[in-house]
């Protein structure tokens, strides 16, 4: 995943030693857990060779690992999940809601429910548990982060609402200009269906709607920045609220230098 990802090139990985890049094969998922401890180990290894270590990139939820716990220690085994989901499917969600209910006598919290992948999730875990959702809001509050032991310091980087357009429009077409509908392409043969969250990562989901007869070529382009924008919106609302105070560099860098 070359184009779509923005991934650092041979030449700049060459320069300075980039870390977490090419570990897994395109259908091999990743969860946030198995993030956490490569980002541990990778970190440990370079302050053990006396070099400072600088995080870049990835999504807001992913880079809150390095600010506390993001993940239980809940597991979920696929029979479980497969069950309540075939429940989803035959009896609607007022029947997973009312089991909910039944579980957790005192209250849901501030769990949606009207969302039924939240809903389905928490009666996975609670099920899974034998706990309650506020027990395991308790002991989910309790823990220790992967990165509790270490200084981390948080900047963002920000750029004016216009020249942020203008640089999503040059990158959507740029990566279609690079080769990106080929890319796609041969990720499918790799297997890329297979690993879900990567299938609907931004600019790959565009092109494989349009490899499949879902959208039009007129349509690609201004597909891929339209979703590009909405996630860049919601990325700020998410800095905003769910990582800790930070510093903002005003970023005003040449447009064709990136």
């Amino acid at each position: 995943m070359d184009i779509g990802t923005a991934k650092p090139s041979l030449a700049e990985r060459a320069l300075v030693p980039h870390h977490l890049i090419d570990i897994r094969e395109v259908a091999e998922p990743v969860d946030v857990t198995q993030f956490a401890r490569l980002a541990r180990e990778a970190v440990e290894g370079i302050a053990a060779r006396g070099r400072p270590v600088l995080v870049a990139g990835g999504s807001g939820f992913y880079l809150k690992t390095f600010f506390g716990p993001v993940a239980d220690e809940v597991v979920v085994v696929p029979e479980l999940r497969t069950r309540i989901a075939a429940r989803m499917a035959a009896e609607g969600l007022p029947a997973l809601v009312a089991e909910l209910r039944s579980l957790n006598p005192g209250s849901l919290g501030a769990l949606d429910t009207a969302n039924p992948r939240r809903v389905t999730r928490a009666l996975e875990r609670c099920q899974a548990s034998g706990r309650t959702l506020e027990q395991l809001a308790a002991s989910f509050a309790a823990q220790s982060g992967a990165f509790s032991d270490w200084n981390v310091e948080l900047t963002e980087l920000v750029r004016p609402p216009a020249e942020l357009d203008l640089r999503i429009e040059q990158r959507a077409k740029a990566m279609l200009e690079a080769g990106l509908v080929a890319e796609v392409t041969r990720l499918l043969s790799a297997g890329l269906k297979g690993n879900p969250s990567a299938a609907r990562a931004i600019g790959y989901r565009e092109v494989i709607d349009f490899l499949e007869g879902r959208i039009d070529a007129e349509r690609l382009e201004p597909e891929i920045v339209r979703n590009t924008r909405a996630l860049a919106k919601k990325q700020r609302t998410w800095f905003r609220t769910q990582l800790p105070a930070n510093r903002t560099l005003i970023g005003l860098g040449d447009l064709s230098s990136g």
